[in-house]
């Protein structure tokens, strides 16, 4: 486990960072390699051979370093580190269309290229040793190292990544396959591959590449890739599955002849010798247990468990030692989700006036020790959230959709006023049944109707167990009132999964992961295209969102645009109240059993859990009856 902090026009130059790299020109003689390697291409195309390369910006790391600042490459491997889930799982295939697959194995699979802990935006190489690409990223060829190897020992190819592909497009998940319709990959020899783009698109390009696992033909060519798994599947990451109970808990075991063990960015990396992962169904339950010692590292989402919960003798004896990180960049940011695939939330002044009620600043007084912010931003913590009104450059964009978009996409900045944090939010309660008035709703008997069909309005929300019912009892309680009846519904993880998958909720709580630029991730979260997708909580599509991702797309080496592109996009996303704003932690919360050696410096974007190692003499001097 890892607690994070929180990836068509044809472009006329290359940007700074590929600028900087000497390219191969068409007209310059070709090395043997490239001779063999590089396709036809046109007589006004350059050719950039790299190693590393990077979407946005220049890459913090030059092509010959060594190892990653926050690691101690000379770090002991050994020990066992314990950490804990919450939930349940039933196999071992991340990808599966259906099912609880163990959450951490996506893990078991190394990509082509990597990102790395303080430099999220560029790509490092990995499995791949370089990827060969023109300036009109329509095409791309990449070199595999002839070193790398499956958990098994058998060589890793490029018919390997071509099979990957495949196995993804045929029996992936359906916005996989809409996401990358047009584009092939294809297996030159054993060591190259080849993947063409339909249009030019430099961003889907790239982050195909880098991102991309690799998966054993060998395998996979047995098995049905959209299918829950019982058994460990064969990988190619540093740990592989050595023990488990469906469930309850598996053991991840380092494998001692990870054949990347070596390359820069993994020196120093991946020090357990074992990481044992225990699953609880209750996160209080877990909180408890974490004390007890029996697992050793927690990040805590619930700020009041924080500052109450964290006390006793394994605390005041650094036993257990307590760690906050400021978070100083984009952030993962909680809201409740309407569908608007249900009637009931047609109207923006429904969804308005059911935000309203729900009472941010009690709750953060209340239950929070006042330590959550409020997002107002899809792009939280960033340059691209909308601030005050929009500026000519937004205007360019939001003026081409104004018949289409929220008027108030034009006003201020999206905002919510505040309550007066006693628990009446009388003055928000006024406004929202004035809303709702207006959206065609009147109180009927204590109970609010619909004017012309008398429909009582009442609706469902889905919740996960544990820790959401501190919210959702004061939140039912604010509508009803309004009139307004809320049902609460409490699922375990699978059940909540198979909800969300198959759209069978009216309200859900839905995390919105840190976007820190706007990217073409954005068209999975809100384009029309993937409306089916479970990542678009809401439903929410529309033209105006459409036109501005494609245009964000086609921008991302362009700073000077993308942030009013991102801002534009921002104003029109939250106008239309989508979801509701719940809170964020500007403050990671982490602590863990005092057993652990760390390097002096952390990484910009993660606690590094990876990087750290066991310490056997201070495991040593832990209370006696600790369990080790």
């Amino acid at each position: 486990m890892t607690v994070n902090a929180q990836e068509t026009q044809a472009e006329q130059s290359p940007t700074a960072t590929e600028a900087n790299t000497d390219a191969v020109l068409p007209s310059q003689p070709l090395t043997n390699d490239q001779a063999n390697f590089v396709g036809p291409v046109q007589v006004t195309e350059k050719i950039y051979r790299k190693t590393i390369f990077s979407l946005l910006g220049e890459p913090k790391y030059p092509e010959d370093f060594d190892h990653l600042d926050y690691v101690n490459p000379k770090a002991p491997k050994g020990g066992t580190i314990k950490l804990a889930e919450i939930g349940t799982f039933d196999n071992f295939n991340r990808y599966a269309s259906r099912g609880a697959p163990e959450k951490n194995s996506g893990s078991l699979y190394d990509t082509l290229f990597t990102n790395l802990a303080d430099d999220i935006t560029s790509f490092y190489p990995l499995i791949a040793t370089s990827v060969t690409y023109s300036d009109n990223y329509r095409w791309a060829e990449v070199a595999i190292n002839p070193d790398a190897r499956f958990q098994d020992g058998k060589p890793i190819t490029a018919h390997d990544v071509e099979f990957t592909f495949q196995k993804f497009m045929t029996e992936g998940v359906p916005q996989y396959r809409v996401y990358n319709q047009g584009i092939t990959v294809k297996a030159l020899d054993d060591y190259h591959v080849r993947i063409d783009l339909p249009e030019t698109d430099r961003e889907k390009l790239l982050s195909f590449i880098g991102n991309m696992p690799v998966i054993p033909q060998h395998f996979w060519q047995n098995h049905n890739f959209s299918e829950p798994i019982a058994t460990p599947p064969v990988g190619s990451g540093p740990y592989y599955i050595s023990d488990y109970k469906m469930g309850h808990f598996v053991v991840y075991r380092r494998n001692p002849n990870y054949w990347a063990s070596n390359l820069p960015v993994n020196k120093g990396m991946n020090n357990f010798d074992e990481k044992r992962i225990e699953y609880y169904m209750d996160s209080s339950i877990s909180l408890e247990a974490f004390k007890a010692g029996e697992y050793d590292l927690r990040g805590e989402g619930q700020p009041k468990n924080w500052f109450t919960q964290y006390q006793g003798q394994y605390f005041d004896s650094n036993n257990i030692i307590k760690q906050e990180k400021p978070i100083q960049t984009a952030i993962d940011t909680k809201w409740l989700a309407f569908n608007l695939q249900k009637d009931l939330f047609n109207d923006v002044k429904v969804r308005e006036a059911i935000t309203l009620a729900f009472d941010f600043q009690w709750l953060n007084h209340a239950f929070y020790y006042d330590s959550y912010k409020r997002p107002y931003s899809f792009f939280e913590n960033t340059i691209y959230a909308a601030i005050g009104t929009p500026s000519e450059q937004e205007l360019k964009w939001l003026n081409q959709y104004k018949d289409i978009i929220p008027e108030r996409a034009f006003e201020n900045a999206f905002y919510i006023p505040k309550s007066d944090g006693l628990g009446f939010n009388r003055d928000n309660l006024l406004k929202a049944t004035d809303l709702l008035q207006q959206a065609g709703w009147i109180i009927k008997e204590g109970k609010l109707v619909n004017a012309k069909t008398n429909q009582p309005f009442e609706f469902e929300l889905v919740t996960y167990l544990g820790d959401d019912i501190k919210y959702a009892i004061p939140f039912q309680q604010n509508l009803a009132r309004l009139g307004i009846t809320m049902k609460i519904v409490s699922l375990d993880y699978a059940q909540f999964t198979r909800r969300l998958r198959e759209r069978d909720y009216d309200m859900m709580p839905r995390t919105y992961g840190a976007e820190n630029y706007p990217s073409s991730d954005l068209m999975i979260l809100w384009g029309s295209e993937y409306l089916n997708s479970s990542w678009n909580a809401s439903g929410l599509h529309n033209p105006a969102i459409d036109g501005i991702i494609a245009e964000i797309t086609k921008n991302l080496d362009n700073e000077a645009q993308l942030i009013p592109l991102g801002r534009a996009l921002d104003r029109i996303l939250t106008q239309e109240y989508p979801m509701i704003p719940m809170w964020y932690n500007s403050n990671t919360y982490y602590a863990y059993w005092n057993k652990f050696g760390q390097p002096d410096v952390q990484p910009a974007y993660a606690i590094g859990v990876d990087s750290w190692w066991y310490d056997a003499d201070k495991a040593a001097s832990l209370t006696k009856n600790r369990k080790h």
